[in-house]
C-alpha cells in the first residue's frame, strides 16, 4: 500500500471512478466501417474483445478513437456478454462484452504492421460482470511475445482491471498472450496499442519492458482523468488529491517541453496542476510494496517523477528540494523545476531488494518554497530478454498456417516457452541463438491445393510430413536442396512427382511410406 497515492489506484473506488469516468467518455458513440487487425491513422489499434465480428465497430465521441472487432487480430475463444445486473447506463460500451478461451493453454492476439525497434504501450482490460454464469473470478497468466507480463487477479465480478507495459518491439507484427494457469477461463475486454516516437522512456529496450504500476495526476480535484487527445500517447492519468495534506497549484498557462531533452512528454493538462504540502516544511511522502512473483521473486522498480514550477516567484523566493529514494539521495545539489517547463526526475537503474519503496522530497536549506509535484509514474522492470524462434522460420511457419488456415494451437511464438511449443512442430533450442523448427508433422491436418514453398525456407528442418491430406503432387523443387531434410512423408500418388522434385539418390531417404 501507499503513503499517499496508492501506487496501483487498485481501490474499488477508484475503479469505479475510472471506469464511470471512462464510460461517460464512450457512452455516446458513432458507429464506423473499418478493416479487421489495421492501425488507424495515428497508428493505434483500439480493439473491443468479444464484439462480434459482424459488427461495424465505433469511435469514441470524447477521445475520437475508433474501437473495432477483435476478429481480425485472434482465431480463437468465444464472444459472450456481460450479465445484464452488472450493466450500467454510464459504463462504456467496451466493458459489455469479453472474449473467453476456455479450449487451448495459450490463445494470443497478433498486432500487426508494427515497426521494428519502437516502444508501444499495450494496455489489455478486463471486467469479468459475471459472463459465464458461474461467479467464479479466474487468475490467469499475460504474456508479452515469449515472455511473462502479468498475472491477472480478478478480484471481483463488478471490478475493472487494467494492465500496461511499454515495451520495444523487435519485429513488426507482437503476440499478447492470455495463458491458462488453471485458476480459471482466461478472458478478455478490451487490448489496445500506442506508439510512442523515438527517445520517449529511454529505460524500454531488448532487454527489459516497463510494466505500470502507478501513473498519477497531483493537484486536481475535479476527478477528471486525463487522456487522449489531451496526451497525444493516450496514457491513462489518475487525479490524485488529499486536501488535508497537501495544496493544490494550478495555471492555465501551456507547460512546454524541454527542446530536445523531454524523455517522456507529459501532457500539459497534467502537468497545469501540481501539490506541495500544506506544511511549508514537511516533505511530499509516498511509498509502494513490492510485487514479488515466481517469475520475478525481487522485482526492480523505476520511479519517474514530473516537475514544473508553475508559479513565477520573484528573484528572492527559491524552490528547491532533494529526492530520496529509500534514503538513497537522487542529487546532492537539489532539484529547481524550471517555471513552466516539464522536468523528469527519475531513478535509471532499477532498485532492488526491498519490500517497501519510499520515496521523499524534502525543501534544502536554502530553499523558501516547499516541494512540488505535477504527476508520478511507478514501473516495475520485466525482463524481455526470453530466446525466441528465429524471424526467418516465424515468417516461414506463419504463411504455412495463413495458406492451408492452420487453426491447432498455432499462436503466439512457434517453439517458445517450449511447455507452449506448436502441434505437429519440433525445435531444437540453443542458449545463445534463437530456437529453429526441425520436424514439422502436418498428416492428418485437413491440406488442400499445393505444396507451400514455404516449407523450403525452413532451413533447419529435418522431416516433414504432409501424408493423409489433400493435396496435390506439385514438390516445389527447392524442399529437395533442404540439406538436412532426411523424411519427406506424402500421399502414394505423389511419389512419381516426389521423384522428379528430388535426386534418385536421396529420393528413398525422403520419401515416407505413409499408405
Amino acid at each position: 500500500m501507499v503513503d499517499g497515492p496508492s501506487p496501483r489506484e487498485k481501490t474499488v473506488a477508484n475503479k469505479w471512478l475510472f471506469l464511470l469516468l471512462l464510460g461517460l467518455a464512450a457512452a455516446a458513440t458513432g458507429r464506423f466501417p473499418q478493416a479487421h487487425g489495421q492501425l488507424d491513422n495515428l497508428g493505434f489499434i483500439s480493439i473491443d474483445c468479444g464484439l462480434p465480428e459482424s459488427a461495424a465497430g465505433y469511435v469514441d465521441n470524447a477521445t475520437k478513437l475508433r474501437f473495432t472487432t477483435d476478429a481480425g487480430f485472434i482465431d480463437s475463444g468465444i464472444n459472450y456478454n456481460m450479465s445484464a445486473e452488472y450493466i450500467t447506463p454510464s459504463m462504456g460500451r467496451s466493458w459489455h462484452n469479453v472474449r473467453s478461451f476456455a479450449a487451448g493453454a495459450r490463445n494470443c492476439y497478433t498486432l500487426q504492421s508494427l515497426v521494428a525497434g519502437l516502444r508501444y504501450l499495450i494496455r489489455a482490460t478486463f471486467m469479468y460482470g459475471n459472463y459465464d454464469g458461474l461467479n467464479r473470478a479466474p487468475v490467469f497468466d499475460l504474456h508479452v511475445g515469449v515472455n511473462y507480463w502479468t498475472t491477472v487477479n480478478i478480484s471481483d465480478a463488478n471490478t475493472p482491471e487494467i494492465y500496461e507495459i511499454i515495451t520495444a518491439v523487435l519485429g513488426d507484427s507482437l503476440q499478447v498472450c492470455l495463458v491458462n494457469t488453471g485458476s480459471g477461463t482466461p478472458f478478455v475486454s478490451g487490448l489496445n496499442l500506442r506508439p510512442f516516437k523515438n527517445g520517449l522512456y529511454p529505460m524500454a529496450n531488448a532487454t527489459q519492458g516497463l510494466v505500470l504500476v502507478a501513473r498519477a495526476n497531483f493537484g486536481p480535484t475535479d476527478g477528471v482523468i486525463v487522456r487522449f487527445p489531451d496526451d497525444p500517447h493516450d496514457r491513462i492519468w489518475m487525479p490524485m488529491s488529499r486536501p488535508t495534506e497537501w495544496l493544490e497549484i494550478s495555471t492555465t498557462k501551456k507547460v512546454q517541453n524541454m527542446e530536445d531533452a523531454d524523455s517522456f512528454e507529459a501532457p500539459s493538462a497534467v502537468m497545469q496542476t501540481a501539490i506541495t504540502p500544506v506544511k511549508a516544511r514537511s516533505p511530499i511522502e509516498f511509498s509502494w510494496d513490492a510485487q514479488p512473483n515466481v517469475n520475478d521473486p525481487s522485482p526492480g522498480y523505476i520511479c519517474i517523477l514530473h516537475l514544473s514550477e508553475l508559479q513565477l516567484l520573484p528573484s528572492s523566493a527559491l524552490r528547491q528540494f532533494y529526492i530520496t529514494l529509500n534514503g538513497e539521495l537522487w542529487d546532492p545539489r537539489g532539484f529547481t523545476p524550471q517555471y513552466l517547463y516539464k522536468n523528469s526526475a527519475y531513478n535509471t537503474d532499477p532498485q532492488h531488494a526491498f519490500s517497501q519503496y519510499n520515496v521523499s522530497l524534502n525543501a534544502t536549506a536554502n530553499s523558501t518554497l516547499p516541494p512540488i509535484l505535477n504527476a508520478l509514474e511507478v514501473f516495475s522492470v520485466l525482463p524481455t530478454s526470453g530466446i525466441t524462434t528465429a524471424a526467418s522460420d516465424v515468417s516461414a511457419i506463419t504463411a504455412v498456417k495463413d495458406k492451408y488456415q492452420v487453426s491447432k494451437n498455432w499462436m503466439g511464438d512457434p517453439c517458445l516457452p517450449k511447455n507452449f511449443v506448436w502441434k505437429g512442430l519440433d525445435c531444437i533450442y540453443a542458449v545463445s541463438r534463437p530456437a529453429s523448427v526441425t520436424g514439422l508433422n502436418l498428416s492428418f491436418s485437413g491440406l488442400s491445393g499445393n505444396v507451400s514453398p514455404s516449407f523450403a525456407r525452413l532451413k533447419g528442418l529435418q522431416y516433414l510430413d504432409l501424408s493423409r491430406n489433400n493435396l496435390t503432387c506439385t514438390i516445389p523443387d527447392t524442399i529437395s536442396q533442404l540439406s538436412s531434410l532426411t523424411l519427406l512423408g506424402c500421399c502414394h500418388p505423389c511419389r512419381e512427382k516426389i521423384s522428379r522434385a528430388v535426386s534418385s539418390s536421396r529420393l528413398q531417404q525422403l520419401l515416407s511410406d505413409s499408405t
